[in-house]
């Protein structure tokens, strides 16, 4: 039968991707541009939009397995209900969901709030899933390399709670292994919820203090501005969504993204090797500049 991968050009979907088509999966690929869509040969490429009921529809048809990945976009969880009901109406009986841990307590939090609505609905109508609930992305740093590089500090206003960032291979690899696991199974597995942490729960000292190690130069951490944090967004996204990411931080900087316990362990055992580490991921970009 065959997994069908919704949100498979991003970060983590494009790992998803990759993941299942080295296990043998028989893999289609939602997507708004197939011209734009760079993926083995053997993945099955359907376009569509999760806004278009009859595009959903049709890419549909056949499947037995559904990884749902919502884009942090405005309408976000009218995209995901509408994902989730249609599943339900063509009879998909398997289902990974892409949610983010603690969306249960970040409640202001737009991004988060809608995720946790989804993880009711899914809850509350029977549906057969595994919720995957990441932390923060270690790769989202990317975006603030040359910051870190060419001004020497650290500027995402993490606090000192601490986050688990993980990195998207490991999400994309354990996404890859429930969506087998529900795949291969004679009957639909019942709910369950998995936080997908990183190895090392870490403050914005110890990032600036990791950066310092990788490039081998003081980097600072200039602490915890969460309106400048939204001025400096809004030059590069919409309002609402600058300041949706400061509401996030101010809730980084109260709650933290603590990891329960067992759960690096449980996710090392499931990959079978260690969690990738936010120092690896410095150091690779320290290599490279």
């Amino acid at each position: 039968m065959t997994i069908l991968i919704i949100g498979a050009t991003g970060t983590v979907g494009s790992q998803v991707v990759q993941q299942l088509v080295q296990r043998g999966a028989d893999v289609r690929a939602l997507v708004r541009d197939p011209s734009k869509a760079a993926f083995p040969a053997r993945v099955n490429v359907v376009q569509g939009d999760l806004l278009d009921v009859g595009s959903l529809r049709s890419a549909y048809r056949g499947i037995s397995t559904l990884f749902l990945l919502n884009a942090v976009v405005a309408d976000e969880y009218t995209q995901a209900l509408v994902a989730l009901n249609l599943a339900r109406e063509a009879g998909i009986e398997r289902i990974v969901y892409l949610s983010v841990i603690h969306s249960e307590r970040y409640v202001n939090v737009p991004h988060f709030a809608g995720k946790y609505g989804v993880e009711r609905m899914i809850e509350q109508m029977g549906l057969n899933a595994t919720i995957l609930r990441p932390a923060y992305f270690i790769d989202n740093d990317l975006t603030i390399k040359d910051v870190v590089t060419g001004y020497g500090i650290y500027p995402m206003p993490i606090g000192s709670k601490g986050l688990a960032m993980v990195d998207t291979r490991d999400i994309g690899e354990v996404a890859a292994i429930e969506l087998l696991r529900r795949e291969q199974s004679n009957v639909p597995l019942p709910l369950e919820r998995i936080n997908v942490v990183g190895p090392d729960t870490l403050t914005g000292q110890d990032i600036a203090a990791i950066w310092t190690d990788a490039l081998g130069r003081p980097i600072g951490y200039p602490g915890e501005d969460t309106a400048a944090f939204e001025q400096n967004l809004a030059q590069h996204m919409p309002g609402w969504m600058a300041y949706d990411m400061r509401l996030m931080s101010e809730r980084f900087n109260t709650d933290g993204m603590i990891p329960d316990t067992g759960d690096v362990d449980r996710l090392s055992t499931l990959l079978g090797r260690p969690l990738h580490s936010y120092r690896e991921f410095a150091n690779r970009v320290a290599a490279s500049v």
